[in-house]
């Protein structure tokens, strides 16, 4: 037998095994209401400046597809402090955000690979699940990452998924005199999009004269948001709006809304920030979307597992920005700059 196939029924092994030390001490994770949380800006102020990196540390990212502009960029974001630091850093992915049996392969070939420490962002919130319980028993930090959650993480970096939704069920709330909206979710299994829905249903549930007559998963996939929203626009005619657990479905969702005619009627929101949905947003085609920062949170990132390996005694989840853009304010967010945008955030 090779390594690797033992390194698989190892991991395997233990991820089965609820007696495991890690799983025995680590409670199941909701990143969202975690009571042992700090905010990403009280990093310094509370942690101290920012520790010196030895030299050859390195570092290996384990991401859900770069097929997806969000991961790409969340990647660019670990770049850049890695960059900064002169750290070695190696960020891969798997083929698509389906694709959960290469995703756990790969991140089981960096765990061979003699890395410091670990960065995975879980395509559901299981998958990785062997991976994570072979890196810890070989005394590999690993760090989760938006937007799926391994429940026995000790260490997560990520927005508050619930929030997500809720930003956006308020606008509709304050921007609508009442009437039917719809969900397209993403996939299902996944802490991210469960929570996004939720904190959108909920919302809209409580306020007067809101009702969600549809939510439907469409797996991230900007052709089954299409698909979806054109039934549920058949459906219900008098839709006035869409709630996309992403930008890539929200695209779908305004391109199925152009074909029915209802651009005037129905506004769409997404979830990410990617640059299509900030160009969808001026020019009128997308209402909003909320943008969680990918490449800030990579770099936020970075830096937290950075600390950790200083030995740091960080919470367990450092919570990430995120804000609502639309055509209002699409241009003060819009920026490349990550040390601008840092203090843009900062000063909310």
């Amino acid at each position: 037998m090779n390594n690797k196939f033992l390194l698989t029924l190892a991991a395997g092994a233990l991820a089965l095994n609820v007696s495991t030390a890690s799983a025995q001490e680590m409670t199941p994770l909701n990143s969202d209401s975690e009571p042992d949380r700090m905010d990403w800006s009280e990093l310094d102020a509370k942690l101290g400046a920012f520790p010196a990196v030895p030299a050859g540390t390195r570092v290996g990212g384990v991401s859900k597809t770069l097929t997806n502009e969000y991961w790409r960029t969340l990647g660019e974001g670990y770049a850049n402090i890695a960059k900064a630091n002169d750290i070695e850093f190696v960020y891969q992915a798997a083929a698509n955000e389906g694709d959960q049996l290469g995703q756990l392969s790969i991140a089981e070939t960096l765990i061979t690979q003699g890395f410091d420490a670990l960065l995975f962002s879980p395509q559901t919130d299981a998958n990785l699940m062997p991976a994570y319980e072979a890196a810890i028993a070989a005394n590999i930090p690993v760090l989760n990452v938006n937007d799926a959650v391994i429940p026995t993480v000790a260490h997560y970096v990520g927005n508050v998924q619930k929030d997500n939704g809720v930003r956006v069920a308020k606008w509709f709330v304050e921007n609508s005199s009442g009437g039917k909206v719809a969900v397209i979710e993403g996939q299902p299994g996944v802490f991210a999009a469960g929570q996004r829905t939720a904190g959108f249903t909920e919302t809209i549930e409580a306020a007067d004269g809101l009702d969600v007559v549809a939510s439907v998963p469409a797996n991230w996939s900007r052709e089954l948001a299409f698909n979806a929203a054109a039934n549920i626009l058949q459906q219900h005619p008098d839709l006035i709006g869409f709630y996309a657990n992403n930008d890539g479905m929200a695209l779908g969702v305004v391109e199925a809304v152009k074909a029915a005619g209802l651009q005037e009627q129905v506004a769409v929101f997404g979830t990410d920030g990617v640059s299509d949905a900030y160009a969808s947003i001026r020019s009128g085609d997308l209402t909003g979307t909320v943008d969680s920062f990918p490449a800030l949170t990579g770099e936020i990132a970075m830096e937290v597992v950075l600390r950790l390996l200083d030995g740091q005694d960080l919470p367990r989840v450092v919570a990430t920005p995120q804000a609502l853009i639309t055509k209002d304010n699409v241009e003060d967010y819009a920026t490349t700059d990550m040390a601008a945008l840092r203090k843009i955030l900062m000063a909310e």
